[in-house]
């Protein structure tokens, strides 16, 4: 078992925790300006015990021990401020910033409550002492420090969310990179297996012709040639598949593929779009792809054109054609799974997308991709 090495802060969180022990040396100064005999050496300790409570609470976060330790802390700020003055509340700062690390709203306000108690107790009880034009540039710093718990734990807050979405955001990466592994499983089990099989087949036959019928054996061979050489071109094709696809060139594919079977392109709007991650660049190239090839298969269509557009919650894009469109129910879905599209929406299911197919004088396939980081901030801002 390796031992434990001392840290006097949490190593995460760097120079940070350094930097407000600066602000004790406020009340050592002030104890050794205006204090003498036991009640200067009482402040030191307790000095000493706020600079105690000051670092445990670093590692108390999210434990049971946190809330003792704060109420120590603020307790030691009322005393300095009943017994000795009250120019000891900015130690206050010190607990606003723990305060604001509650995440539970109940404990948080339990928490603010008994802090705006020790601040405001001791301002009233020494009311006629401090009442003078200084209070005047003292009060916007007590206001500031009132305020700090809520803007403390609304940064936090948008901190651990923001760290939630990174976490999904990477599930949703490591599903895609398992669904598409399942994709090349099954394309090559269904392109090369009965290739494979077939290669095996007939090496089997050569080698029983060939002592018997050295020209038939001569041309199981030439085939088993060919074969090899169409499970090459198949393989060449899988690879091909799996390279990161984009929709500008998709695009310049597309014309091509359309060109070649004399179907005119048209297209609106840009394929750039701004701030698409490249999971979901990829699935809809893979989409216009999909939906390009079935117009050049299906569609039977002189002409093919595409939209590109983006709001403020999602992506789309549509292929209509003029072709003779998809039968309707039950049919309409047999021709879906049939033309590839059942593939194109399990995908557009891993990124949140939808596809809805219309057939009113030719084909109009439209597929949406809601935008979701842009989504989720705006949550975080209401």
């Amino acid at each position: 078992m390796k031992p434990i090495k001392f840290q006097v802060f949490p190593r995460q969180l760097g120079f940070f925790p350094y930097l407000f022990l600066f602000y004790l040396s406020l009340p050592i100064y002030q104890l050794a300006t205006f204090e003498t005999g036991l009640k200067l050496y009482i402040g030191y300790m307790m000095v000493g015990l706020f600079l105690v409570t000051y670092r445990q609470l670093y590692f108390a976060e999210g434990k049971g021990s946190f809330l003792p330790w704060l109420m120590l802390q603020m307790l030691i700020i009322f005393i300095f401020c009943m017994g000795y003055s009250t120019s000891y509340l900015f130690m206050g700062f010190f607990s606003a910033n723990f305060i604001g690390w509650y995440s539970d709203k109940r404990k948080f306000m339990t928490a603010y409550i008994l802090f705006v108690l020790v601040e405001t107790v001791p301002l009233i009880y020494h009311m006629n002492q401090i009442w003078n034009p200084g209070l005047l540039y003292t009060l916007p710093f007590m206001i500031i420090m009132m305020l700090s718990p809520f803007g403390i734990r609304s940064m936090n807050r948008r901190q651990k969310l923001e760290r939630e979405l990174a976490q999904a955001n990477e599930q949703i990466r490591n599903l895609i990179k398992g669904e598409e592994r399942m994709r090349i499983a099954r394309d090559l089990h269904d392109t090369l297996g009965h290739t494979l099989s077939l290669i095996t087949l007939k090496s089997q036959l050569v080698e029983k012709l060939v002592d018997v019928n050295a020209e038939q054996a001569r041309l199981e061979a030439r085939e088993i040639q060919n074969t090899s050489r169409a499970a090459l071109r198949q393989v060449r094709e899988l690879v091909s598949d799996m390279r990161t696809a984009t929709l500008t060139e998709e695009m310049k594919e597309a014309r091509i593929i359309l060109q070649s079977a004399d179907i005119e392109l048209t297209h609106e709007g840009n394929p750039r779009y701004e701030g698409i991650p490249d999971t979901v660049h990829n699935i809809l190239s893979l989409c216009l792809r999909e939906a390009v090839t079935n117009v050049v298969k299906h569609s039977g269509a002189s002409c093919c054109h595409l939209s590109f557009g983006q709001s403020e919650s999602e992506w789309m894009l549509s292929v209509k054609d003029n072709g003779i469109g998809v039968p309707s129910g039950t049919d309409g879905q047999a021709t879906r799974e049939k033309n590839g599209l059942k593939g194109m929406s399990e995908r557009l299911a891993l990124i949140g997308g939808t596809m809805k197919i219309i057939a009113e004088e030719g084909t109009l396939l439209t597929v949406r991709v809601p935008i979701v980081i842009k989504n989720r901030k705006e949550c975080e801002a209401g």
